[in-house]
C-alpha cells in the first residue's frame, strides 16, 4: 500500500460514519495496523490531579495511605533470589473478581474534587472519563490476536464515560483458570512485596500477607488529539530517589516475566509483553518498568529496568513488531468514533462497543440493566450540582 493511501485511510477513520452510508448499516471501526500508521498524534504530558487508596477490605480513602516506596536490593548483591512462591496460598487474600466495581472508585474521587478541576465543569463536559486499563486495551488492539473486549459508553452532562464489560469468553476463562495461572498472578504481587517498603528509606517486609484488595491509584489529566482525558490507574510504588519527586515521573511499574535463554524468546518478549508494558506505562507517564525475571522454580534471579520511552527501540527494526504511532492513532480514532456515536445525553443509555480479533469494532445500544454503569448516587449528586443556584456571597465573605 502506498504511504499516501495509508495516510488518506487514516484520516477517513476519524469520521465515525461515512456520509453516504445506508440508514440500515450499523457503524463500525476497522482495526488493521496499516490504516493507522502515520505521524504520532498529539499527546499531552499527563499531569496528576490527585489520588486515592483502597484498603484491605477494598474500602475507598481519598488519600495516599496505600502508596508504597521503591526499595530494590543493593546492586552489589549476587542476585535478588526472591522466592515468589513463599506464602502461597496461606498468606494470600485475592480480590473478589465477581465484584464488578465499574468506574465507582474513580467517580467517588471525581465527586469529591469536581469543584477544584482546572477549567471547571465545562472542561469535564468535553472529556472522556475512564480507567487507564481500558485505554491500554485500546492502544494494543491493532496488534492483539487472542483476547477481544467490550466497552460500555454513556454520555452524561456532556462527559463520555467508558467502562469495561467482561466478555463471556473472558468470564469463562477466569472461572476455569488453572492453578498454575492463579499462582503466577500471586507471584506478580509477591514480587512487589519484595521490592517495596511502607515508608521512604524503609526495608521491604515479605513476611506479611499478600492482599490484592489494597491499591494506590493516581488520577491523571491528559489529552489525545482533541480528546481531553481524565483517567485513573493503579500505581505500584514511588521512587524516593527519583530525579524528580513530581508525580507521575517518580512512579515505578513492577513486572515479572520468565527467564529468557534464546534470541527467539527475547524477540517474542519484545513483540508481545513489552507492547503491553509500554502501553500501560506510557499513558500515565510512568518513566520506568522494573522487571524481575524468574526461573522455573519461582525464584527471581535477575532484575532489569526498561525505560518506557526506549521500549520501542527493541522492535523498531522488527517487521513483526509494534509501532507506538499505530497504537495511539487507533486510540484517537476510537475516541472520535465513540464521541460521534454516543450522541444522546442519558446515563441510562449505553452504547456497547465490542471487538474480537480479526474483526472491526461494532456497536449495539442498550438501556438500563445489565449494561448501565453510572451509579444513581453519582448521577443524583451531579444533577443536584447543576440544579443548585449559585451561592450568593454573604457580607462576611
Amino acid at each position: 500500500m502506498e504511504p499516501r493511501e495509508t495516510k488518506r485511510k487514516a484520516e477517513n477513520i476519524e469520521v465515525a460514519e461515512p456520509r453516504h452510508k445506508s440508514l440500515h448499516s450499523a457503524p463500525s471501526l476497522p482495526t488493521e495496523p496499516a490504516l493507522y500508521s502515520g505521524p504520532f498524534p498529539f499527546y499531552r504530558r499527563p499531569s496528576e490531579l490527585g489520588c486515592f487508596s483502597l484498603d484491605a477490605q477494598r474500602q475507598y480513602h481519598g488519600d495516599d495511605r496505600a502508596l508504597r516506596y521503591y526499595s530494590p536490593p543493593p546492586t552489589n548483591s549476587l542476585g535478588p533470589d526472591f522466592d515468589l512462591r513463599d506464602g502461597y496460598p496461606d498468606r494470600y487474600q485475592p480480590r473478589d473478581e465477581e465484584l464488578r466495581e465499574g468506574l465507582d472508585h474513580l467517580l467517588r474521587w471525581l465527586l469529591e474534587h469536581r469543584g477544584q478541576l482546572e477549567g471547571g465543569p465545562r472542561w469535564l463536559a468535553g472529556a472522556v472519563v475512564t480507567w487507564r486499563g481500558h485505554l491500554t486495551k485500546l492502544l494494543t488492539t491493532p496488534y492483539e490476536r487472542q483476547e477481544g473486549w467490550q466497552l460500555a459508553a454513556s454520555r452524561f452532562q456532556g462527559t463520555l464515560y467508558l467502562s469495561e464489560v467482561e466478555t463471556p469468553a473472558a468470564r469463562a476463562q477466569r472461572l476455569a483458570r488453572p492453578p498454575l495461572l492463579r499462582e503466577l498472578t500471586y507471584m506478580g504481587y509477591k514480587f512487589e512485596q519484595y521490592m517495596c517498603a511502607d515508608k521512604p528509606g524503609g526495608s521491604p517486609d515479605p513476611s506479611g500477607e499478600v492482599n490484592t484488595n489494597v491499591a494506590f491509584c493516581s488520577v491523571l489529566r491528559s489529552r489525545l488529539g482533541n480528546h481531553p482525558l481524565l483517567f485513573s490507574g493503579e500505581v505500584d510504588c514511588t521512587d524516593p530517589q527519583a530525579p524528580s519527586t513530581q508525580p507521575p515521573t517518580c512512579y515505578v511499574e513492577l513486572k515479572t516475566s520468565k527467564e529468557m535463554h534464546s534470541p527467539a524468546q527475547w524477540r517474542s518478549f519484545y513483540r508481545h509483553k513489552l507492547l503491553k508494558w509500554w502501553a500501560q506505562s506510557f499513558l500515565p507517564g510512568v518513566p520506568n518498568v522494573v522487571a524481575g525475571f524468574r526461573n522455573p522454580e519461582g525464584f527471581i534471579c535477575s532484575l532489569k529496568t526498561f525505560p518506557t520511552m526506549e521500549m520501542f527501540e527493541h522492535v523498531r527494526n522488527d517487521r513483526d513488531g509494534w509501532n507506538p504511532s499505530v497504537c495511539m492513532n487507533f486510540c484517537a480514532a476510537f475516541l472520535s468514533f465513540a464521541q460521534s456515536t454516543v450522541i444522546e445525553d442519558d446515563p441510562r443509555l449505553v452504547h456497547l462497543f465490542s471487538w474480537e480479533p480479526g474483526s472491526p469494532v461494532t456497536v449495539s445500544v442498550h438501556r438500563d440493566a445489565p449494561y448501565a454503569f453510572l451509579p444513581m448516587w453519582y448521577v443524583e449528586a451531579m444533577t443536584q450540582d447543576l440544579l443548585s443556584p449559585p451561592k450568593t456571597p454573604s457580607p462576611k465573605d
